[in-house]
């Protein structure tokens, strides 16, 4: 209870610079949890829309039919992402080319893979979504920190030198003041530096499996673009 209490009195009696960096530092650290926890909810539910997508993808389901029951999600206030908001934009375009008199094939599939690297390039911002603002947290709080311990500091030996006497005493709470700024610093810093790297490979791992479900579907419907010109 007296190290609680005396941690406080120490942020309570720092200067006002050194307390307006604790506060820039409780600012970044609680926002960037906060983001940290809904990358998490977010990453989740994309591995899992994923795996139920990629199953009743490659299940033989009729494509048409697949992407009809997107519309249907649609309508019932659902959303699609990830690799079905892929499969639904390469499909589109591919169908809406497909219907045009004189419709080169080659130019079919041209419109539907631009279309699917159109989508994939979305979804990639939205993994990517707060990734940034971690990075800046972990890799300036540290120094933020440093700012406001460089400052306390400086205020601790300035009052030293107005003081009658010099001992530790005189120095010590000015100096611890000045500490909790960098331990505030670290404490922002590591569960972003952490959160990044962690969310950073798994952005990698999704996009090179939507990239890899993408070549595949241009595959399925290169094979449907250039059978009538087979026959």
């Amino acid at each position: 209870m007296n190290e609680e209490l005396s941690l406080l009195s120490l942020v309570l009696d720092a200067s006002l610079t050194v307390q307006m960096v604790m506060l820039v530092l409780v600012l970044a650290s609680v926002t960037s949890w906060y983001m940290i926890v809904q990358r998490v909810i977010y990453f989740a539910l994309a591995r899992q829309e994923m795996d139920a997508f990629e199953e009743k993808f490659w299940s033989g389901v009729d494509l048409s039919m697949l992407y009809r029951d997107g519309d249907k999600k649609l309508k019932e206030g659902g959303s699609v992402s990830g690799m079905e908001s892929i499969f639904r934009a390469g499909f589109k375009e591919f169908s809406r080319l497909s219907k045009q008199s004189g419709a080169d094939a080659e130019a079919v599939m041209e419109g539907a893979e631009r279309a699917m690297r159109v989508a994939l390039s979305r979804e990639e911002e939205a993994l990517e979504r707060h990734l940034a603002f971690l990075a800046t947290v972990g890799s300036t709080s540290p120094y933020i920190g440093l700012f406001g311990t460089v400052w306390g500091i400086m205020n601790s030996f300035r009052g030293l030198a107005n003081a009658s006497q010099a001992t530790l005493s005189t120095v010590a709470p000015g100096i611890s003041e000045a500490l909790v700024a960098t331990a505030m610093g670290l404490f922002a810093a590591i569960p972003a530096v952490i959160a990044y790297n962690r969310f950073a490979n798994r952005v990698e791992t999704l996009i090179n499996r939507y990239e890899t479900f993408a070549d595949e579907f241009s595959s399925i419907l290169h094979r449907q673009a250039y059978l009538p010109s087979d026959r």
